[in-house]
């Protein structure tokens, strides 16, 4: 019993080590489910020192030593693999072999040995995809529990004499394989323990942070200025519960929130030599209160006593910054300094997408206002001379004629935006048609099946019309006696196919490539929609000319 409690008191002081080992840097690398090869030397370190201290710590008993030396390299082992188990031991045991006495060969060996058995228990839970366990205090107990047997086993085929290595197993096999199996599984549990408190900090970390992403989502599509920073400073003051927020451009509070309102005012310059440095340098610039003072240059009495200034910038253009304020009775917790850092490169990020949002809103616009102008000249020209002829011999009718072309263009002007439903795009359509049939009079004929349930599918704005122009002037004029344009819409396979096809079949005569408002057309398909959308063209020479177009449904297929 006394070998018993002098293994268990020695064991003590490996747990309070146990424990300081947590509470240090080096125990980050166990908060990782791979080690690297540095981290791995780290630990090869430690567990040997506990190793090689678990022997000096160990109770003398007939020319042997009891001690608690396993627990290093079983763990090593059990942690690490075998090599790291391997090599743990190795150490461990190379140091009792140097000590002496009738068991420091068998010692040394099984030491060793120790470390290879908590090696291949860590392989086989790896390799049957249950690393989990490896934190399991009953999976170190067992382990060490069978890897003490084995010590004693190798004691009493290698020590000499027989008889007093076997006296010795007698004496120190049960209270070495209880108190060492019992250190590990509490060393392994306060490692677990830790690791998962690693594991709640960062989860509540990436929680925080989400939720600020999920509430700003939206607010910084309107641009940068002071109504979203405004949105903004309430919502981060909230989540991060510091004493104060404050949102800046590069040269005036654009908004604040929290201890100090009264006079860190919107509007106002800004002053602190810290947030200047933070605009001038791109750098992150932190005055704690303590190591680095911190004082209000805007009232002597100001509550605040540190700040945290993180610039916000789009690309490497810095636009502002984001300020975190504690007062001067709390500390600035690391906590609240990495969320501030993060929330400034959230916030960056979300200012980039709204840059590049805005940016391609533009280019949209640029691109309809290229098919427009496309479209106008030739085909006003045309329009013009269609109504004169006409004009001669039914007035009526050019009246007609004038009003759909008043029509088409008034269209034009007004479809500014992204998307329109298939219902208006066909209304724009059907004026063209109106005008062109009456341009080709027999020689144009124009069919349209269109799947009633598919009005309402939202398309990109001036999709059909130029390629109905594509298959009239490149297709119809093309051919002495005419033809027939036939336009189909309808649903397949989750998307809408509509289809633009004419029977001159002259397609595969132009360049590939040819047709600027196509290409538009697909690229515009392909960005709003993804890749596996857009226009494919299929031709058979003086048969057909098929032109399709891929519109995903919305999900569920409803509209």
């Amino acid at each position: 019993m006394n070998l018993i409690f002098h293994l268990l008191q020695q064991m003590s002081i490996f747990l309070v080590i146990a424990y300081l080992f947590t509470k240090s840097p080096a125990f980050r690398p166990l908060t990782s489910e791979h080690l690297r090869f540095k981290h791995k030397f780290l630990l090869y370190l430690i567990f040997s020192s506990f190793s090689i201290l678990g022997t000096y710590f160990g109770l003398p008993i007939q020319d042997a030593i009891a001690n608690t030396r396993a627990i290093g390299p079983v763990l090593a082992g059990l942690i690490g693999g075998p090599l790291l188990g391997v090599a743990t031991g190795l150490t461990g045991g190379l140091h009792r072999y140097l000590l002496g006495g009738f068991t420091a060969e068998a010692c040394g060996i099984s030491t060793t040995v120790e470390g290879l058995i908590g090696g291949l228990v860590h392989l086989y839970l790896v390799r049957r995809g249950r690393q989990e366990q490896i934190y399991l205090p009953l999976v170190a107990l067992g382990a060490t529990f069978y890897a003490e047997a084995m010590q004693m086993v190798i004691i009493l085929l290698l020590a000499k004499p027989f008889d007093q290595a076997l006296g010795l197993v007698k004496t120190i096999a049960l209270p070495m394989m209880l108190a060492n199996s019992a250190g590990a599984a509490l060393f392994i549990s306060i490692i677990r323990d830790q690791r998962n408190a690693y594991d709640r900090f960062g989860a509540h970390f990436s929680a925080r942070a989400l939720k600020v992403a999920d509430r700003t989502l939206e607010i910084l599509s309107s641009g940068f200025n002071p109504e979203s920073a405004r949105q903004l400073v309430q919502i981060i003051h909230q989540e991060t519960q510091v004493g104060a927020v404050c949102i800046t451009d590069r040269e005036r509070i654009l908004a604040f929130s929290g201890l100090g309102a009264d006079h860190h005012l919107p509007g106002l310059a800004l002053v602190s030599e810290y947030t200047l440095r933070a605009i001038q340098s791109n750098q992150v610039c932190y005055a704690d209160g303590f190591n680095i003072p911190f004082s209000c240059t805007r009232l002597a009495g100001c509550p605040l006593g540190s700040e945290l200034v993180v610039p916000l910038h789009v690309e490497q253009e810095v636009i502002g910054t984001i300020i975190l304020f504690e007062p001067k009775s709390k500390l600035f917790l690391n906590l609240n300094r990495s969320l501030g850092e993060g929330l400034a490169n959230l916030l960056s990020d979300q200012l980039l997408r709204a840059r590049y949002a805005e940016q391609k809103n533009l280019l949209v616009q640029s691109e309809l206002k290229l098919v427009q102008a496309q479209v106008n000249p030739h085909f006003l020209f045309n329009a013009l001379n269609t109504i004169i002829s006409i004009t001669r011999s039914d007035a009526q009718r050019a009246c007609e004629l004038q009003l759909q072309l008043s029509n088409f263009f008034r269209k034009n002007l007004m479809r500014s935006g992204e998307l329109v439903s298939l219902k208006e795009e066909m209304e724009h359509v059907h004026s063209y048609l109106m005008i062109e049939e009456a341009r080709f009079e027999e020689r144009l004929k124009v069919i349209t099946r269109i799947d009633p349930a598919l009005w309402t599918l939202q398309i990109p704005t001036f999709t059909l019309q130029p390629l109905i122009e594509n298959a009239i002037k490149h297709g119809i004029s093309q051919v002495l006696e005419g033809g027939q344009v036939t336009i189909s819409v309808q649903r397949v396979a989750g998307h809408a196919e509509l289809m633009i096809e004419d029977d001159a079949g002259t397609y595969g005569d132009k360049p590939c490539g040819e047709g600027l408002g196509m290409n538009i057309v697909d690229k515009r398909i392909k960005n709003l929609f993804g890749a596996d959308c857009g226009i494919e063209v299929s031709c058979v020479p003086q048969q057909y000319t098929r032109v399709m177009v891929r519109i995903p449904l919305p999900e569920g297929g409803e509209l």
